[in-house]
């Protein structure tokens, strides 16, 4: 699919008016919101090979069942799960108002806030659009949605899949680059969401300050992998290449690092050289299913973190074939025991940079975890109970597996958010429905209440405030 003409700042504004206006004129009921959200998965159904093939074409290669999966799968799965409970969702929820003000009735109504933005990145540029925007329609909200720029061939996609599915003044997109996404950050919307790396989170959050937008900041940073000293280490390199070299690591909740005891750090390496072989070929020639970075900007990016682990005497090890920079292809590649000074240390890798520290102690491990900002994902590997727990209850981040990686974020009922500088709020499912709706509390007084009474002068009140101060 060619790419679009990117939009004009100055067309923002008036297109969040319209989709406002028209929002106000007849604000979504439970049969327009279920069908809204039927007919998206239907027009995405049928076009999931088009659209692994357009993502494809973005990244100069992308496996096409890793786009199936992680970008078609995932957000027919959320459209389902938003299907099945919306109309559950909507109702007005009761809730309690104590003895001391009966007879009267209290309830909180999810109603819809308006307009909601969503600002999509490119790494997985379909789901990360779509799930957010699905939501924010079953909450009864328009949308306004501004893909990555860096994906423009899919951003394409976007924009004629849902203008087959929406009236242009439900649903409309944005394009363009930087100049675009600041103007759109810093549009008056009733709701933002953002997903993207923390620096630009912080510039979204400060274009939102002036409106006091209300954000959902879904962000990165360095997603540790714990290997205890129980846990078998074929089967956590197996879990963790998964996580790490699905989509070439370019996911926010891939493993950044790895730590495992000392003991076991070679024969972890050992097992990793093993899983890419088996998965990729000896020689590293099934390429048809290994994906490339997306653009020469992180390929350069990463081939800096390795030029600096060089010059660091960092041990670099590759686990099968070689970088070829035309393609934009770099191989599964482990760093041995990098100190926080070096660069691959410091930022978010999004990448198929994976470095192996060792440690002595499981207290050693978390407390170099807690050292650090709060993970958007953990992933602790032990089949010890006692020790899972005490790395849940000893440090924190956005979700976790236990024994696996990414599954959680595909889980329908699980909220998914970061926390401190790995993201604000979260979103999916039932938590999601309710970030994008005001939760309105709504007070049903009776014809008759001792508040009636509670007015000067008090003194003839003094046997009923006696009691409800009691």
């Amino acid at each position: 699919m060619d790419a679009i003409a990117d939009t004009q700042p100055a067309d923002l504004a008036p297109t969040l008016q319209r989709l406002r206006a028209a929002w106000q004129a007849r604000k979504p009921d439970y049969a327009q919101r279920r069908d809204d959200l039927q007919r998206l998965r239907d027009a995405l159904k049928r076009r999931l090979d088009e659209m692994a093939r357009t993502i494809s074409a973005d990244f100069g290669h992308r496996s096409l069942d890793e786009s199936r999966i992680a970008d078609g799968m995932t957000a027919l799965n959320e459209i389902d799960h938003l299907i099945r409970h919306l109309r559950g969702w909507m109702k007005p929820r009761r809730v309690g108002v104590g003895w001391r003000f009966l007879p009267a009735r209290a309830q909180v109504r999810p109603v819809p806030l308006g307009v909601v933005g969503v600002i999509a990145p490119w790494n997985y540029p379909v789901n990360l659009a779509l799930i957010p925007l699905a939501t924010a329609i079953a909450a009864g909200n328009h949308v306004y949605l501004k893909p990555s720029e860096h994906t423009p061939r899919t951003s394409a996609f976007l924009r004629d899949l849902l203008a087959e599915v929406f009236p242009a003044d439900r649903v409309a997109v944005a394009t363009g680059g930087a100049e675009v996404g600041a103007a759109f950050a810093a549009l008056p919307f009733d709701h933002l969401v953002f997903t993207g790396s923390t620096a630009v989170g912080r510039k979204v959050m400060a274009a939102a300050a002036p409106h006091l937008t209300p954000l959902t900041l879904e962000l990165g940073g360095k997603s540790p992998a714990l290997v205890c000293d129980d846990y078998p280490v074929e089967k956590a390199a197996a879990r963790i290449a998964t996580g790490k070299w699905f989509n070439c690591g370019q996911t926010c909740i891939a493993p950044d690092y790895v730590l495992v005891p000392a003991n076991k750090r070679d024969a972890l390496i050992e097992a990793l050289r093993r899983e890419v072989a088996a998965r990729y070929g000896a020689d590293f020639a099934n390429l048809g299913d290994y994906t490339r970075i997306v653009n020469d900007g992180q390929y350069a990016r990463l081939q800096g973190y390795l030029d600096d682990a060089k010059q660091r005497g960092i041990d670099i090890v590759t686990l099968g074939g070689s970088a070829d920079p035309s393609q934009r292809l770099l191989p599964p590649t482990v760093l041995l025991e990098p100190g926080d000074d070096a660069k691959v240390m410091q930022d978010e890798i999004f990448g198929p940079l994976l470095p192996v520290k060792s440690y002595r102690t499981l207290d050693e491990a978390i407390a170099y975890i807690n050292a650090h900002d709060r993970p958007l994902a953990l992933y602790p590997f032990s089949h010890d109970r006692t020790a899972i727990e005490k790395i849940l209850h000893d440090a924190i981040a956005g979700g976790v597996s236990v024994n696996d990686t990414l599954f959680h974020f595909a889980i329908t009922g699980l909220p998914f958010g970061g926390v401190g500088a790995s993201g604000m709020g979260a979103y999916h499912s039932r938590v999601g429905f309710d970030a994008m709706s005001k939760l309105l509390p709504v007070l049903w007084q009776a014809r008759r209440t001792g508040g009636d009474l509670l007015k000067p002068p008090y003194s003839k009140a003094k046997w009923l405030i006696d009691l409800i101060v009691r």
